[in-house]
C-alpha cells in the first residue's frame, strides 16, 4: 500500500496542525495505522496508533491529551490532530501501516512539522 502524508508546516508554540495520510489500497480498513516522528540524530519515535476500525487508539506519553489520531476508512485516510504544540514536537512525521500484530510494513514519505518558540 502507498501512503501519502501531508499537512505539515510551521506553527508557533501552542498552535495546532492536522496531518493527513492517504492510502492507495482498498483494503486500507484492514490495516492498523500509526504515526511516527524523527529528528536528526535520533531514532524514529512512535507517536500514536489506531486499530482498523478506530475503536482503539494508543499514544506515547508526551502526546497524550494533545494529539488525537483518527481515521476515515471510506476516504482511506488517517489523521493526526496536534494541539498545544511545543518546540520539542518539531520533527518529520511519518504515517505507517501494518497488517499483522507486530512490525509496520508500509511507510509514507514524511511531512515536516516545525514549532517555533
Amino acid at each position: 500500500v502507498q501512503l501519502q502524508a501531508s499537512g505539515g508546516g510551521l506553527v508557533q508554540t501552542g498552535g495546532s496542525l492536522r496531518l493527513s495520510c492517504a492510502a492507495s489500497r482498498r483494503t486500507f480498513s484492514s490495516y492498523y495505522m500509526g504515526w511516527f516522528r524523527q529528528t536528526p540524530g535520533k531514532e524514529r519515535e512512535f507517536v500514536a496508533g489506531i486499530s482498523w476500525n478506530g475503536a482503539m487508539t494508543y499514544y506515547t506519553d508526551s502526546t497524550k491529551g494533545r494529539f488525537t489520531i483518527s481515521r476515515d476508512n471510506d476516504k482511506r485516510t488517517v489523521y493526526l490532530q496536534m494541539n498545544s504544540l511545543k518546540p520539542e514536537d518539531t520533527a518529520v512525521y511519518y504515517c505507517a501501516a501494518r497488517a499483522g500484530p507486530t512490525g509496520y510494513d508500509y511507510w509514507g514519505q514524511g511531512t515536516q512539522v516545525t514549532v517555533s518558540s
